[in-house]
């Protein structure tokens, strides 16, 4: 049992809701509507929590993912290990880049991230820094991380026989069928894995119809929406993992942590232009 804390800024009736025994998340909510919500949330066989079992402060892995010795990844919070402000934007440095490597633990990495416009553009790149104009990254090139940065939308790591990949998808990213544009480049690299990052949960994202149309075309309803007594809830971390099985990645493992409810994560229906942003990183060893 986890008790739901009020936020920082307003306070808030506490709430106890069942979650997931590993448990690590700090749940804010704001007022008697986030209450509500998370009865939602609840009530759908959902959580604020990451069900990892590799998650600190700092930086959130996936034990089934990161398997495989040869592969290195993690999602970064909005402060690193020694408890510095990480902000990954646009105008991130290289020295910001670094520490985020540190943070994945393979430091002096090159890291590969690219201008994401919410479109549907996958490229393959070897080198590091801004690799154009895309959503996703995808890389055969040892001892480089390839970066999506995100703030609600939902960051998506994928690894194959010596690929790695990193997509960034929003509800226009859904769909767009980045996802699977993305997997039809990988086709030919062997069983594919793939996990879904921190984004903002059902619970805190209502979306009208033509959001939830655009990306039912690509998905059935579902597995993504939750009916609200006003506007639909919109589950888009459901809806990136279901369009992954859908274009055939044989493991897809969810780290179900919100962060619009979780304080170590920016979020930017929570902060608006104060938001940074954090990164999805993945590479390599040789």
């Amino acid at each position: 049992m986890v008790k739901a804390s009020p936020t920082r800024s307003s306070p808030a009736p506490t709430l106890s809701v069942d979650v997931h025994p590993m448990d690590k998340s700090r749940l804010r909510l704001r007022g008697k509507r986030r209450c509500i919500h998370s009865i939602l949330h609840v009530a759908n066989g959902l959580d604020h929590s990451s069900r990892a079992s590799d998650v600190s402060d700092a930086m959130f892995t996936c034990e089934k993912f990161g398997a495989d010795s040869r592969v290195v990844h993690g999602f970064t919070a909005r402060s690193d290990q020694a408890g510095q402000r990480l902000h990954l934007g646009t105008g991130a440095s290289r020295s910001d880049w670094d520490r985020a490597a540190d943070e994945v633990g393979v430091g002096g990495w090159p890291v590969a991230y690219a201008s994401q416009v919410h479109g549907d553009t996958v490229l393959w790149t070897s080198t590091e820094g801004c690799a154009g104009e895309a959503d996703a990254l995808l890389t055969r090139e040892s001892g480089l991380l390839v970066a999506v940065r995100t703030a609600d939308c939902v960051p998506i790591l994928i690894r194959g026989e010596g690929v790695v990949g990193a997509v960034h998808a929003g509800w226009r990213g859904l769909a767009s069928g980045i996802i699977l544009k993305a997997c039809q480049m990988l086709q030919d690299e062997g069983p594919l894995e793939a996990v879904v990052g921190p984004a903002i949960c059902g619970a805190c994202y209502e979306g009208g119809d033509e959001v939830v149309d655009a990306i039912a075309a690509w998905t059935d309803r579902s597995l993504f929406v939750i009916e609200g007594p006003r506007k639909a809830h919109i589950d888009p971390g459901a809806a990136a993992a279901a369009q992954l099985r859908s274009a055939g990645v044989s493991e897809v493992t969810r780290l179900s942590i919100c962060t619009h409810c979780d304080a170590r994560l920016w979020s930017h229906r929570q902060e608006g232009s104060r938001a940074g942003r954090q990164a999805g990183l993945v590479g390599r060893r040789c």
